[in-house]
């Protein structure tokens, strides 16, 4: 099984809430994730334990460049987010790296899976 993983706090907050349903990641990594596949959500840290949050469905995946990403791409990536600036800011820092609007990024939109029927 794949995992989606989540190393910033606030994303763990976030996906606790269930107001992020969204990840954009730098690249094309669209063959590791592709549209259709159930995968873990997860947070934790490079070289530490992960901790399973729930199980997700890939409802679409999306390659973009970060200065095509709409409104809806950062709403639904980090509410807290309202502009291609404020995310290329957030990335800088979590990449450490400059980030240019022509970057390839992926957008994954994701669904949590409940076991009732």
């Amino acid at each position: 099984m794949m995992a989606l993983n989540f190393v910033d706090p606030k994303h763990k907050r976030m996906l606790m809430e269930r107001t992020k349903n969204c990840t954009v990641r730098l690249g094309d990594i669209s063959n590791l994730y592709p549209q259709g596949s159930i995968v873990y959500i997860t947070v934790g840290g490079k070289g530490e334990p992960k901790h399973k949050l729930y199980t997700a469905y890939l409802d679409k995946v999306r390659i973009k460049t970060l200065g095509t990403l709409t409104a809806k791409d950062l709403e639904h990536q980090n509410p807290e987010i309202t502009s291609r600036e404020q995310l290329i800011a957030d990335f800088e820092r979590i990449y450490q790296r400059r980030m240019q609007m022509e970057d390839v990024v992926t957008v994954i939109y994701f669904t949590e899976v409940h076991g009732d029927i």
